[in-house]
């Protein structure tokens, strides 16, 4: 049966609106897929198949459109695209944090607040993580509920209500639609989820180039370095009025700061190799998540893992989706095709990203160091260069295009609101 969707009331957060609307969060998912190079025993790996592979499973989530996916990571063509998806939804152990969101009449339904597509490429690994507002207006393909009800297709509705239409599915058809890529994998994860992935992991160092205190999340804090773990960890990743210009843009850039931080802590930092921690960090995560089936086996993350484990920090990119002001809409944002095509094209290309956007007032995060600007040489002068590796592949990004490399230091921009 076919019906149009009855959508939540949802407050434009483009603009810098008083209004506290519904709860946006990283997705800590990424570090599953870096963590799980923890078995490095058959014991280990044993146990983690045996123990979780009923959990995911029974999350599992079929894809539309599927291609029957070779068994082994490595045998990806040009490699792999991931959608990660943070969910609104109000669980009872941890809704009364959320005030009006979880109890006032805007209540009902759960968005899609966080969207990321995340692309591995081949010869060599690079990680490409792209943010998607929430406010993004876009085409919403025709879906089908857990109920087994079907959406009608929409020609311009917010991003964020594509899982309302069809859960997680659904996300990744609309974003299918809006960018030509290929999407093997998805996976959700809920408010609770961050709160106990980021405890299971010890926390995330984030630093703060002002202070952030925002009554809307409730974040409270100094100029200066922290770490963050559970509730305020997620206060941190939802705050849009303590950083920028209060905007939902903004807050992705600070999103993309506690993201870039993760990946260099599991990476550069003895975590990966703390057993009893990675254990714990996977078992939480694969209780916390919803996945594709194609997504819904252990040893698939543990390829993840091994595939991304050892990308050099400046082939770890975290971009915004280019956007322009809707002109229906002053608080709602549309794709700026040209430059999107411009981004696409060079991350199919496996090219070395270059950022020319610079930071302003308005943004989420100041960039306090650089990083590399160049492309890494070869350790060994001898050897014969690799020409993916050389300055003939890296590509300057349109300059409307915001990011920053893993290999890059940002800061919050924070205000006092």
């Amino acid at each position: 049966m076919s019906k149009n969707t009855r959508r939540r009331r949802t407050i434009a957060r483009h603009g810098q609106l008083r209004t506290p609307g519904p709860v946006s969060q990283l997705l800590a998912f990424i570090a599953i897929g870096l963590s799980v190079v923890l078995v490095s025993g058959l014991a280990v790996v044993g146990y983690i198949a045996y123990d979780l592979t009923s959990t995911v499973s029974a999350n599992a989530v079929e894809l539309d459109g599927q291609k029957e996916l070779p068994p082994d990571i490595s045998e990806y063509e040009g490699g792999f695209n991931m959608v990660l998806a943070g969910v609104d939804t109000c669980e009872d152990a941890y809704k009364q944090y959320f005030g009006a969101r979880c109890t006032g009449k805007d209540s009902e339904g759960t968005l899609n607040d966080v969207n990321l597509l995340v692309h591995v490429s081949d010869a060599p690994r690079r990680i490409t993580v792209v943010s998607f507002p929430r406010d993004l207006m876009l085409p919403i393909p025709e879906c089908t509920d857990a109920d087994g009800e079907t959406h009608s297709a929409m020609s311009k509705q917010p991003l964020n209500t594509a899982y309302t239409d069809g859960g997680l599915n659904c996300v990744v058809q609309t974003l299918t639609k809006l960018t030509g890529q290929e999407i093997q994998f998805a996976a959700s994860v809920t408010f609770g989820g961050v709160i106990e992935i980021t405890n299971a992991i010890g926390g995330v160092d984030v630093c703060l180039a002002n202070p952030i205190k925002d009554k809307y999340t409730g974040l409270d804090l100094a100029a200066g370095n922290h770490t963050l773990q559970g509730l305020e960890a997620l206060q941190f990743l939802r705050t849009r009025h303590g950083v920028g210009d209060g905007s939902d843009l903004g807050r992705i850039g600070n999103q993309q700061q506690y993201m870039s931080n993760l990946a260099k802590k599991l990476i550069s930092s003895d975590t990966l190799g703390n057993v009893p921690v990675m254990l714990k960090l996977a078992t939480t995560a694969i209780d916390n998540l919803e996945t594709s089936t194609s997504l819904a086996d252990p040893m698939k993350i543990v390829q993840i893992g091994l595939a991304v484990k050892s990308v050099p920090f400046q082939d770890i990119v975290f971009l915004q989706y280019p956007t322009a002001t809707d002109p229906d809409n002053a608080n709602k944002v549309v794709p700026s095709k040209v430059a999107a095509q411009e981004m696409w094209d060079a991350i199919n290309a496996n090219a070395q990203l270059q950022i020319t956007y610079e930071n302003t007032k308005n943004d989420g995060v100041v960039v306090t160091d650089p990083g590399t600007a160049t492309p890494t040489e070869p350790s060994d002068p001898t050897a014969t260069p690799d020409p993916s590796a050389t300055p003939d592949n890296v590509v300057a990004l349109p300059d409307n295009i915001k990011g920053t490399s893993a290999a890059q230091t940002t800061c919050s921009n924070g205000n006092v609101r």
